[in-house]
């Protein structure tokens, strides 16, 4: 496996990582061995960052595209996002706001699916 693909499945900032892990291929024992037994570089990598677009975006509660859309396009520590999180520009609650409301109507359009597809008993 391709360093950066184990990097995107593991959820780290490749460039973040170890130079020897940046140049290795890994198989897929050492993958798994990875992922269920994490070096410490790995553990703190995964705690303080700095994170992927798609983490950063995880973490923040938005998509990548409102990370885009509002120049935020890089990877954030995790100090960076608390810090974003404890005082929320206006871009950073709109975003947060419209996702959660797409979340609950996509939510709310899967529940009124499944409810046509279960017979009525009166």
């Amino acid at each position: 496996m391709k360093p950066l693909t184990a990097a995107k499945k593991l959820g780290i900032y490749l460039p973040a990582a170890p130079e020897e892990f940046q140049r290795n291929a890994l198989t897929h024992a050492e993958f798994s061995e990875l992922q269920h037994n994490p070096p410490q570089w790995l553990t703190d990598l995964r705690a303080t960052g700095p994170h992927p677009r798609p983490e950063v975006a995880r973490k923040l509660g938005i998509t990548v595209a409102a990370l885009k859309r509002n120049d935020m396009d890089r990877p954030l520590t995790t100090a960076e996002i608390k810090d974003l999180l404890a005082d929320q520009p206006e871009w950073l609650r709109k975003a947060r706001t419209t996702l959660a409301e797409e979340r609950a109507a996509a939510a709310a359009r899967e529940a009124t699916t499944a409810d046509e597809g279960i017979p009525d008993e009166g």
